[in-house]
């Protein structure tokens, strides 16, 4: 690595926070990163999906260890966007960059949205049965799967409001699930954006750093969230969004040559 990979080396020490806190791959910090610093929206997406192979498995082994990781859980969810998550690279392939940057930004939004209005913290009673709850666990990870991916956000902050809304999780809970989600999910994209020829020696080159030094940031990341209050965390959570949604703006506006800075 040299001095001009250490953007790369920070991004994702930051990414990797991400991750260990809000059980996110990361590419809501990314992605955006990315796309300020240059990148096309398929690179950027490239990278942060490489990048989430290293967080997604690091944290989620951490999280086993400390037994915060309902493995039966995770495997419903994970089959599930392991399926969605295969048609990934064929949306990539037919959408263009504005497009792509249009839909992410349209989904952090929503999330925002659904995260600050919609979700009040264990006020929904998880009374369903053990089939009902594997299904909702199976589909929401095979929905998320199909987009999230596709946009290079891994699907933590979206599959959380799903969770929250149908199962009562709260913030905490889905933290461990999310990011196990993300193994089979990120996984699943590779192939399918390799296969897509969206993967170059660039993205590889990036995306490696990138997740190395994410390996750190998960590390710390659940060591902060193991003595935060749930209220906390979803307030930082928000503030994440928020930012995203800025540098994504930012970016767009750019990309359609409405601001030139």
């Amino acid at each position: 690595m040299d001095f001009m990979d250490l953007p790369y080396f920070i991004i994702g020490i930051i990414s990797g926070m991400a991750s260990g806190l809000f059980g996110i791959g990361g590419g809501m910090i990314i992605v955006p990163t990315m796309l300020i610093l240059g990148a096309s929206s398929h690179s950027a997406i490239g990278i942060s999906v490489l990048q989430m192979i290293f967080a997604a498995i690091f944290g989620s082994y951490l999280n086993y260890k400390k037994k915060n990781l309902n493995l039966k859980d995770g495997i419903y969810i994970g089959l599930g966007g392991l399926l969605g998550a295969s048609f990934s690279g064929i949306l990539l392939k037919y959408l263009s960059d504005v497009s792509l940057t249009s839909i992410f930004l349209g989904v952090s939004c929503i999330s925002f949205i659904k995260y600050a209005f919609g979700i009040k913290e264990n006020v929904i009673q998880n009374n369903k049965s053990a089939l009902q709850k594997n299904i909702i666990l199976f589909i929401a990870g095979a929905f998320t799967g199909i987009f999230a991916i596709s946009l290079g956000i891994g699907g933590g902050l979206l599959i959380a409001p799903i969770l929250a809304y149908f199962l009562g999780y709260d913030s905490k809970k889905v933290v461990s699930l999310s990011l196990f989600f993300v193994i089979f999910a990120s996984i699943s994209g590779i192939i399918s954006f390799s296969n897509s020829n969206i993967i170059d020696n660039e993205v590889i080159h990036k995306g490696i750093i990138v997740g190395i030094a994410s390996m750190i940031g998960v590390f710390i990341g659940i060591k902060i969230i193991e003595k935060m209050k749930i209220s906390s965390h979803r307030k930082i959570l928000l503030c994440i969004y928020a930012l995203s949604i800025l540098a994504t703006t930012h970016s767009l506006l750019k990309k359609l040559g409405i601001i030139v800075f």
